[in-house]
């Protein structure tokens, strides 16, 4: 496992390496060996954070962050996170081969969302961060749970079936919805 330990906008002691290394090590039971782990701790008062990223071979991106005023506290509650979200993945995966059956969608809406705004209200608009990444082609399944090991509302995913665009996002009412190009 490459396990890469970084701090923004603070010195990390080697007691805070060895602890963030220490829990990320228990998580190998998980992992392939070669799966790259990043690890990000920074501080903002007296508010530490810490974000971990597991990046593996295959499969999904799996994320947690906490925010806590003890940075060891953060970090178990990370690792709880982490392991919880390997688990559960784990189990899918096995349940998926065991009865060869896979997630159900439900109610999923399809349609065109277009928000109406005013024009005073497009001047104010300001877009704090800008985030690229690889898209794999997958099924929407495997979407789902992606989104669900990045703990995010909604995930954007290249459609193996279509080779376009497509978003999976979760309802207020429960279940998922599919958003793709007409």
């Amino acid at each position: 496992m490459n396990i890469i330990i970084s701090g923004k906008q603070m010195e990390l002691t080697d007691g805070i390496k060895d602890a963030i290394q220490e829990k990320i090590e228990r998580l190998e039971y998980y992992l392939h060996p070669e799966t790259e782990v990043k690890a990000t701790v920074s501080a903002r008062k007296a508010r530490h954070k810490i974000e971990v990223t597991i990046i593996p071979i295959s499969g999904p991106i799996i994320r947690a962050e906490d925010i806590e005023e003890n940075l060891y506290a953060a970090i178990d509650v990370v690792y709880d996170k982490l392991n919880k979200q390997l688990r559960r993945y784990k189990n899918r995966l096995q349940d998926k081969h065991q009865s060869n059956e896979s997630i159900r969608f439900h109610g999923i809406d399809s349609g065109e969302v277009e928000p109406e705004f005013e024009e005073e209200d497009r001047l104010n608009i300001v877009i704090e961060r800008n985030k690229k990444f690889g898209m794999k082609p997958m099924g929407a399944e495997e979407a789902v749970l992606q989104m669900e090991l990045s703990e995010h509302d909604f995930y954007m995913f290249r459609n193996i079936d279509t080779d376009d665009i497509s978003i999976v996002y979760k309802r207020r009412n429960g279940g998922y919805g599919l958003l793709e190009h007409e």
